[in-house]
């Protein structure tokens, strides 16, 4: 809500999931291969140790060679620099600080808040039962961890991989958008 608030404020477009529906469309690969390999990543050495292996099952050593979840961020990635070189832009997730880190201009954002704070918006915005959203939030935190850690080198929500960290449930939401407006400038 806050990154799409800032492209409204901007006038300027906001991406996240077209990102994926387009490295889609791009690489021929299915949106559910995208969302599958977020799911999966892991900073286990296990898994680490299997990626690399696979990147060398075949001798041409081309993009073939690569592994399918490889192959998928690298096609995420893609769309991700383009959408940024067309212009301003906001693009939440997908390792945008990382893959985009050689742009100028760029202004990287973490957003955090509290688990009783994300739990109670998670019922309230997204209709998820009281039971599960705690767990659904600790899970997905998992996999975004996981996801970034293994594709940068670098630790999820570390303060140093971003420009300025937030935090929405201190002030709530609209004054999380007036101090990031107040921070970007207009």
């Amino acid at each position: 809500e806050i990154g799409k608030r800032l492209a409204e404020h901007y006038g300027i477009p906001f991406y996240d999931n077209e990102i994926i529906s387009n490295a889609a469309k791009e690489s021929g690969f299915a949106e559910v291969a995208f969302e599958k390999a977020e799911e999966k990543a892991t900073n286990s050495f296990l898994y680490s140790l299997a990626m690399g292996m696979s990147a060398y099952g075949n001798m041409d050593m081309g993009f073939s060679t690569m592994s399918v979840d490889d192959r998928l961020f690298l096609a995420e990635t893609k769309v991700t620099r383009r959408f940024a070189q067309e212009g301003p832009c906001v693009i939440v997730g997908r390792c945008a600080d990382y893959v985009l880190k050689d742009l100028p201009n760029m202004v990287n954002i973490y957003v955090a808040a509290d688990i009783p704070s994300r739990v109670k918006r998670a019922i309230e915005v997204y209709d998820l039962p009281k039971a599960k959203a705690e767990e659904n939030i600790i899970k997905f935190d998992k996999r975004r961890s996981n996801y970034y850690n293994f594709h940068t080198g670098k630790r999820w929500g570390d303060v140093n991989n971003y420009h300025i960290s937030i935090r929405s449930d201190f002030g709530g939401i609209d004054n999380a958008v007036k101090t990031l407006i107040a921070y970007i400038g207009d």
